[in-house]
């Protein structure tokens, strides 16, 4: 179920989108929809096109046929919008280790071209929210990790994009800092924040309002996580992975 059942606007749609290597097709004709304010999961085995695919979204890699529109941009006609109108984070968050963590603020507010004003009072607000006033002044590479997961995500929310990309955000970190994470995107998603997230842990994948599962560069199944339970008969996401990954023939692309 969407969290906002009423609002039905996408901001992802994606139409046959395919990307060729030579001879190899990675991504083979995907099409799905994405709505505000949804967590929409984006899985899949190693090999199976996920990463290739998020780049196309992203508008950082051209697909070789079909469409795809983010925020309501055409990814190829519209990329520098594109950009400008979401926020991503890695595994490996890309944060500057050697700034203090409200310079982190500043140098991003300042690349999406927020006004002085805007990276003072956003800055602010995000550090109160986190509970970071205390370390605002502290080197980055003094943090926790989880304090750098949960900066990281608010660095790549600062500018209030409409979608937020999330690359296996939480790659070895605790199921606790995990679960607090979790909550954070939660919060974006009730404030109309699109949520795109791919992860290797399927009890985050039942978190999600829909998911996508990707194999051999095709979706072979998307739905709630709850009817995709039902349909493969397994009492979780874990089974339905496992089950759906059998059907795989390559392993890398």
């Amino acid at each position: 179920m969407l969290p906002k059942e009423t609002n039905r606007e996408k901001i992802i749609e994606v139409v046959e989108l395919t990307k060729k290597f030579g001879n190899f097709t990675a991504v083979d004709h995907i099409s799905f929809e994405v709505y505000k304010g949804e967590i929409f999961g984006f899985l899949g085995a190693n090999g199976a096109g996920k990463t290739t695919a998020m780049k196309m979204l992203c508008a950082l890699s051209i697909p070789t046929s079909g469409r795809a529109s983010v925020a309501g941009y055409d990814t190829m006609k519209r990329s520098n919008m594109v950009k400008a109108n979401i926020g991503y984070m890695s595994q490996r968050f890309a944060l500057y280790e050697d700034l203090k963590v409200w310079e982190n603020f500043r140098l991003f507010g300042g690349i999406y071209r927020m006004s002085e004003e805007e990276i003072v009072k956003q800055s602010d607000f995000m550090l109160e929210k986190l509970g970071f006033m205390s370390v605002r002044n502290s080197l980055v590479k003094s943090l926790p990790l989880g304090w750098k997961q949960k900066l990281a995500f608010s660095v790549a929310t600062f500018h209030k994009p409409k979608v937020v990309f999330l690359d296996e955000p939480t790659g070895g970190v605790d199921p606790s800092t995990r679960r607090q994470f979790w909550e954070l995107i939660y919060q974006s998603a009730n404030e109309g924040t699109t949520i795109f997230v791919t992860t290797h842990y399927m009890d985050e994948a039942e978190y999600c309002d829909r998911v996508s599962m990707m194999v051999d560069g095709r979706i072979e199944a998307l739905d709630t996580p709850a009817a995709l339970k039902e349909k493969n008969e397994v009492s979780s996401m874990e089974g339905v992975f496992l089950k759906l990954a059998r059907k795989a023939k390559r392993t890398e692309i």
